[in-house]
């Protein structure tokens, strides 16, 4: 009886992912689910298309579970995950798309974190400093959203070659693209270079468009298209990062714009006619003198 408790929590758990999977890129192919997050595994370069999971300020707040660093194959993926030896003295990171910092609420959550299916190629400078800072923000944007939903993976464009036996690609580019689910939401997404980097994380991010372009995938596409137009289409700090705020919506701008113009237009009507009367007058006068 002392596990009903513990099997309920995890129904709860798994029926929420269950629920969030609406939002899974387009097309999904080649899945694989896990408890916690769901993936689309590329055979050709051994490794996720792209990860999906939903996280919650629960999740990160009962986040104590100790760090398994125990990198095991995917069974569940069919043709067969890369393997831990495949990175051994490759000069590259095993790097977590979603971070095991982020399941450490439960054994299972941390367990799954460390297949190698949600495992990328990265160069270490890049997963321990920049990558790592991005995490440690989307977290704190759980905490202070209660819930939001993540899609992360590699871009093969620009690759940098392949390690290991089953010819891991290391990829170019890392995209992660981040969906408030709350009552007035909204949509971030970055896209990074394979590399050290210093700069701040806002000189990352993209539109959700490019990075549709550069992986061939439709992010939320459930959205209402209204909805999905609106937040896609432009890059928005407001509500991630402090000191922001909103842009005036397109509508609204345009009319202030208009407004601007109409009023700018009448007061250089008014102000080119009192001028011509003023030369109307003193033509008057003049020619009364004569």
């Amino acid at each position: 009886m002392k596990f009903l408790p513990v099997l309920s929590i995890l129904f709860v758990l798994n029926y929420l992912t269950a629920k969030s999977v609406d939002y899974l890129p387009v097309p999904t192919k080649d899945l694989v689910k896990h408890a916690y997050y769901v993936l689309s595994y590329n055979e050709m370069y051994e490794q996720a298309n792209w990860v999906y999971y939903s996280l919650t300020d629960s999740m990160v707040l009962h986040g104590g579970e100790e760090r398994s660093n125990s990198f095991r194959m995917d069974k569940l993926v069919v043709s067969g995950s890369a393997k831990s030896s495949d990175y051994t003295k490759s000069g590259y990171d095993r790097g977590h798309l979603c971070p095991a910092a982020d399941m450490g609420f439960n054994p299972i959550a941390m367990q799954e974190s460390f297949l190698m299916s949600n495992v990328s190629p990265q160069t270490p400078d890049f997963n321990r400093g920049i990558w790592k800072e991005l995490e440690t923000t989307v977290r704190n944007w759980a905490k202070k959203e209660r819930k939001i939903v993540v899609v992360t993976g590699p871009v093969f464009k620009d690759d940098k070659g392949s390690i290991g036996q089953e010819e891991v690609l290391v990829p170019g580019y890392f995209f992660k693209v981040i969906y408030d689910t709350t009552d007035d939401p909204k949509l971030i997404a970055f896209v990074f270079p394979n590399a050290k980097s210093d700069r701040p994380l806002t000189d990352f991010a993209v539109s959700i468009n490019e990075v549709e372009k550069l992986t061939g995938y439709d992010f939320f596409s459930l959205l209402p298209d209204d909805l999905e137009s609106k937040l896609e289409s432009k890059v928005e700090f407001a509500g991630w990062f402090e000191g922001y705020e909103p842009a005036s919506p397109v509508a609204q701008q345009s009319q202030k714009d208009t407004e601007t113009f109409s009023q700018d237009f009448y007061f250089y009507l008014v102000l080119i006619s009192v001028i011509l009367m003023v030369v109307l007058l003193v033509i008057v006068k003049g020619r009364k003198r004569r």
